[in-house]
């Protein structure tokens, strides 16, 4: 396998297509609207419970810059959510490389978006495992708990951080905002580096107490119903 290596970078990426897909929706109706206000050209990405939720914040102006995913895809999203952003065009868009000219032909060939945000937090694995206090979590409940896509973009988002920024802490939304708002619309090289090692130790973090508890869990006799498929 070829790999990439990059030798040029822009500090400052200005801030135009975000996806937003988040499970923990603390903030997100107050850093949406600011996104949005930063430029008219700012468009907003998202998926399933998220993008309805937006849909009601976001002001009747500005409503045709919210695109729900599946409508930028082409296909609806899997019962359940299981699927909803792991598509071929998304991460054409998330892990492009500015100054890579084959990169750029296949964003036009597939009349792709290039993104520069990803706003994703991630299913309460560890939550719902810690929820009883007693160990008598349903097997079934923590695999159902399992996010696959986030942690994905997550990951995608923050290996290209050379001109890609990923957010996943609520808490990171105001000082994010005071940046753009301060910088134009922009965020600095730096910025992307810090956001993308906090985006990896979460994704680290998260699968760990997943192998961790699957690691310390065995099958039970109750824990499934074995069909006769």
């Amino acid at each position: 396998m070829d790999l990439n290596r990059v030798q040029t970078v822009d500090d400052r990426i200005e801030i135009r297509n975000v996806i937003v897909s988040v499970f923990d929706k603390r903030k997100i109706e107050a850093l949406v609207p600011a996104l949005l206000g930063l430029s008219p050209d700012v468009r907003i990405y998202s998926t399933g419970n998220t993008f309805r939720l937006l849909s009601t914040v976001v002001a009747e102006s500005d409503r045709s810059r919210l695109i729900q995913i599946s409508d930028y895809t082409g296909q609806p999203e899997m019962q359940g959510g299981l699927v909803k952003t792991l598509d071929y065009r998304i991460y054409l868009g998330l892990l492009s490389e500015t100054y890579n000219e084959h990169h750029a032909h296949d964003l036009q060939r597939t009349g792709s978006v290039a993104f520069d945000m990803t706003v994703c937090n991630l299913y309460p694995f560890t939550q719902v495992i810690a929820g009883s206090g007693n160990g008598a979590v349903r097997l079934e409940d923590a695999r159902a708990n399992i996010d696959i896509g986030g942690p994905c973009m997550l990951r995608a988002s923050a290996k290209n951080y050379l001109r890609v920024l990923p957010v996943c802490d609520p808490d990171d939304y105001e000082p994010l905002v005071a940046e753009l708002t301060q910088s134009s619309g922009s965020v600095s090289l730096a910025t992307r580096y810090a956001y993308a090692r906090k985006a990896f130790r979460h994704t680290a973090e998260y699968d760990t107490a997943i192998a961790e508890y699957l690691a310390g869990r065995e099958l039970a006799a109750g824990d499934y119903q074995i069909g006769a498929r």
